[in-house]
């Protein structure tokens, strides 16, 4: 007999919040990497951040695409209540470390030139470590399968 856990009315909550939150991530990782300098002039960006961002080794620009679209996937499988949904939360927390580490540690000016928004990234990465661990809470509870 297959016993059906019901759904709690904060994955849904959750869920929704994640979806626009890593939405815009990867729209702007999308329109950064498809419509380059107009976009990113159009966010805000100095000349000297356009140059960081042209200045991205490769593995960088797909650790971004990762820590973005991972995310964006991570809460497509949270609404569909799918495990799987931690597994991308994890690919896309991956990503934003590598990111991290390349603008804090990695780039020698990233810091600088980025303005060394450290609140930022601390939202960032306090959002990625929460969504982990609520995918894993979930997964426990038997709700995503």
């Amino acid at each position: 007999m297959i016993q059906t856990v019901k759904t709690p009315w904060h994955l849904w909550l959750v869920a929704g919040l994640a979806l626009l939150w890593n939405g815009f991530g990867a729209f702007d990782s999308f329109m950064s990497l498809t419509q380059g300098d107009p976009y990113l002039r159009s966010m805000g960006m100095t000349e000297a951040q356009i140059a960081y961002f042209h200045r991205f080794p490769a593995w960088m620009s797909v650790a971004w695409v990762v820590g973005t679209w991972g995310g964006l996937a991570g809460a497509i499988l949270l609404l569909l209540r799918r495990r799987w949904a931690l597994w991308a939360f994890g690919a896309s927390f991956v990503g934003v470390l590598a990111t991290i580490y390349y603008t804090f540690i990695g780039s020698p000016d990233g810091a600088e030139v980025m303005g060394g928004n450290t609140a930022m990234t601390g939202v960032i990465t306090t959002i990625a470590v929460l969504l982990i661990g609520y995918a894993r809470f979930m997964t426990r509870r038997g709700v995503l399968r």
